[in-house]
Order: structure tokens, then sequence, then C-alpha cells
């Protein structure tokens, strides 16, 4: 086996030695070889280590391509399409999926939600594995007799070469918008760690990309001169080599028509919602179609699919109006959610949202500026992790207009989902937005239960009268509302 953590080894092991970005790997060979390492892989010759050393000019690389090595080389027998991008990942694989399974095989999916072998799926820990845990379940795949996969590529992935061995034959890039500046530090390296998915790609396979993006086009713009690789250019409003139009829109579904390069192309009725969310849909379409998917089997798919866990996740709360959960924690991805709101809620939009601690703090005010746009905002907590949550309130707080200040602060968060439901009238829309799916808050070190969906169904069973008691690690912090 390889590894990267020296507590991991085992006798014969092939200790990995990356440098992080709080430690260096080699600090640790020597207790890597106490608990039984055969070899170390390392970027240059060290002395004094009594095993074998591999050096190799990039160590994570290289344990990437080992790692699959010793599973069996499995990405070599299917057919991986990998997602990258800012927002829209967990979406397009999930449609990509659905579509694949519609075409007739058998599909499986590793993503922010959920690892699937295309038989059992478990929940997953990171967007996507590190390179053991991702030759793992590719291998769990092949012995399923699996022969499709969606797989989504993070930035951080892309850049530590998690990803290094898979051998693509189809890559998606939907958007590139800021995050993870905290990590990548600028745009320009935040757009170069997704340039990478070009590198993990078979020769000639063809990447689709949304070009209504801004981002998106730079990228493009940029590689010109690099890269010959074919592009399949997808747009809902100029021409494209795949293109969709919005027919109707609303709160409970989609009706769209697509239209493929070979001028091939369907109407669909989905009920997923929102404009981005079709660029979503032909993101999917264009890619399976260049996997031998039809018009009729790919909108087939797309309907299919009736709900994506966080993703815009409607939740029946009867008197409180239309409430969605939406992992949206991105400024981007929140703009879009309220702006639809706003563009079919015939009463007002609450926005129940806060933002992540220990991560990039320079998009804390562009999620409040976003946040903004609705009827009523109301500032919670996220995930703090080990910050202060006064803190990253103070960075959001800069964000609003003067103008435009949030209705509450309470940084409960269950109890602010229940002011937000409490208040909420029908015909108004509720948006509780930034954790989706998880069923965690990351408080100070701990991992404490919590789902925003549960919070929101419970006050439902139990009614408004029925308040949710704070959870017994939940922030004694004041509530403030502001005129």
């Amino acid at each position: 086996e390889a590894t990267t953590c020296s507590t991991d080894c085992t006798a014969g092991a092939v200790f990995a030695a990356v440098r992080g970005q709080r430690c260096n790997g080699s600090d640790f060979i020597d207790d890597a070889i106490a608990r039984g390492a055969a070899a170390v892989l390392v970027d240059r010759p060290l002395p004094h280590v009594s095993v074998p050393q591999c050096v190799v000019p990039d160590v994570r690389q290289a344990y990437a391509l080992l790692c699959e090595a010793i599973e069996g080389h499995p990405a070599r027998h299917l057919s991986l399409t990998g997602v990258t991008g800012t927002n829209g990942k967990s979406t397009v694989t999930w449609l990509l999926r659905s579509i694949l399974q519609e075409a007739g095989h058998q599909t499986g999916l590793l993503g922010t939600i959920e690892y699937d072998d295309g038989r059992t799926a478990e929940a997953a820990t990171l967007t996507t594995p590190d390179a053991r845990e991702l030759a793992a379940w590719l291998q769990r795949m092949r012995v399923a007799g699996t022969t499709h996969a969606a797989l989504e590529l993070s930035s951080h992935a892309l850049v530590q070469h998690r990803a290094a061995a898979l051998q693509l034959s189809a890559a998606v890039l939907t958007n590139i918008t800021q995050d993870h500046f905290d990590y990548h530090g600028t745009a320009a390296a935040y757009r170069q760690a997704k340039q990478q998915i070009f590198s993990c790609c078979r020769p000639h396979v063809p990447v689709t990309v949304n070009i209504d993006d801004s981002g998106c086009r730079q990228l493009l713009e940029e590689m010109k001169e690099t890269s010959d690789r074919p592009i399949i250019t997808c747009s809902l409003s100029g021409p494209a080599d795949a293109t969709a139009t919005v027919e109707h829109c609303s709160l409970s579904g989609t009706t769209f028509t697509f239209h493929l390069p070979d001028g091939t192309g369907s109407r669909v009725k989905t009920t997923l919602v929102g404009e981005h969310n079709v660029s979503n849909c032909l993101l999917a379409a264009a890619t399976a179609w260049h996997l031998g998917a039809t018009a009729p089997q790919i909108a087939a798919g797309i309907e299919r699919l009736v709900r994506i866990p966080g993703r815009l996740d409607r939740v029946e709360c009867g008197s409180s109006g239309t409430v969605f959960v939406d992992y949206a924690h991105t400024d981007d991805a929140l703009r879009r959610c309220v702006q639809f709101l706003k563009s079919l809620t015939p009463g007002r939009v609450f926005c129940v949202f806060g933002a992540g601690g220990d991560r990039d703090r320079t998009k804390r005010p562009l999620l409040a500026s976003a946040a903004s746009l609705a009827d009523l905002a109301i500032v919670t907590t996220d995930n703090p992790r080990t910050e202060s949550p006064q803190q990253i309130v103070t960075d959001l707080l800069q964000g609003f207009p003067a103008e435009r200040q949030p209705a509450r602060i309470d940084l409960n968060r269950a109890r602010a989902i229940e002011w937000a439901l409490e208040q909420a009238r029908p015909g108004d829309s509720v948006l509780i937005a930034g954790k989706g799916h998880e069923a965690m808050q990351i408080i100070g070190t701990e991992r404490i239960p919590f789902c925003d969906r549960n919070v929101a169904e419970r006050w439902r069973r139990d009614g408004a009268h029925a308040r949710i008691p704070a959870p017994k690690h939940s922030l004694p912090l004041p509530v403030r509302e502001c005129a």
C-alpha cells in the first residue's frame, strides 16, 4: 500500500512525503519507517534514511500514479468524466449519472454529496477523494460492473494532482468565479488550477465549456496559444455548439429546449429550477452526447432526476411560503439563487446565510452584497470552525449597503432558520443558503449533527409555536434585529 500519512504505515508500505501548507512530509519519515514503511517517495535525496528512496519531480503526482497502479489501473477500464468549476459540479455530475443510466450504462459518481460505485452509495468526505481513496473507489466501481463514472474535481484536487492517473474520456468546465483564494491566493492561480483538468484527459478528448461565463471565456482565451484540445461550447444566449432556450420557469420546475452539436435536440420538463440549472443541464447534455447518448435518452435522463440534495432543494413548510435549501456559498451562486427567487416570488424573499470560518475572508462582503438583494437577509453561522463567529459577522456586515442592512443577526443557525419560517407568509420565499446537503455543523474542532432541511421539516411538523431548542453546542450569542 501507499500513504501520505505516517500513522497509516504498516509493514511494506510506501510513504509519500508530500509538502503541505502547514507541514512537510519529510519530517515524518522516521515515524513512517518505525511503523513499517519499506520505501519513501521524496522530491530530493535525504540523508540518514534507512529505506530505499524513490526521488521524483512531483511527489503528489507520483503518489497518484502509484495508488492507481496498486489498485490494478481501474481508470483504464472506465469511461470517466471529470467536472470542475466554482459552482454546479454536483448538479452536472448527478445529471450525467442519470442520463448515462438512461442510456443503459451502469454509472458511478464521486462528489461533494456522495460516493457511488454504481451499486451502493455512501456519504462523501471530500468533493474529490485523496488519490489513494480515489483509486480504491474506481476499483470498487470496476468490481461492481460499473462502466462509466462522473467525478467532481475540485481546484484543490487538481493542484494536488489527485486526478493525475484518471485518463478522462470527457471533461466539463461549469464556471469560474471567486472561491478558495485562501488556498490559491489569486484569481489567476485559481484559473490555472481549473485549467489542469485539460491535462487529465485522454488525447483528443473534448472539454465541454459554458461560454456564457466570463471566467470560462477568459480561461479559453489564455489557453488559445498553448492547447489544441477540442472544445464543445455551450450557451443559453448566443451561438455555440450546444444551445438551450428556456420556455417556462416557475418555482416548481422549468421547461426548455436543447440543441446538440449534430443538430438533434429535445424539449425537457424538469423539476430543477433556475436558469443556472438550465446551463447545468445543457453541459450534461452536450457531454453525454459526446459519450454516445441520444437526444431522447438525454431528455429522459434529465427528467428522471427529480431532486438533488441541497441544490435549490424544496422543503414543504405549509404557510411559510416556498422554502429552498441550497449549498450556495459563493457570491455568484448566492446572487443567482436570490435573483431567481425575486423574479418569481409574488411576496418577500428571505435569505438565511453565513460564511465559513478559517476560509477566504475576502469573499464575505461579496456574500453579504448578494444576500442584500433579498427583501430580508438573516445573518447566522455556517461552519465557523475555529474562527470567532463575531469576526465572521463583522466581515459580512461590511458588504451590506447602508440602505439594505440585515433584518436579523442570530448566530444560532437553527433559531435563525426558525425565525425566517415564522415570519414568512404564503406568497413569500425562504432561501436557507450555504450548507445544502451537509449533515454536520463544524463549531471549533467538533462536528455537531445539524441539517438545514431537518430544521425546516421539524418546524413544519411541530408548528410555529413549538420552538426548536438550541443544540448542546450552540453558540450563546445575542440576537440582533436591525431596523
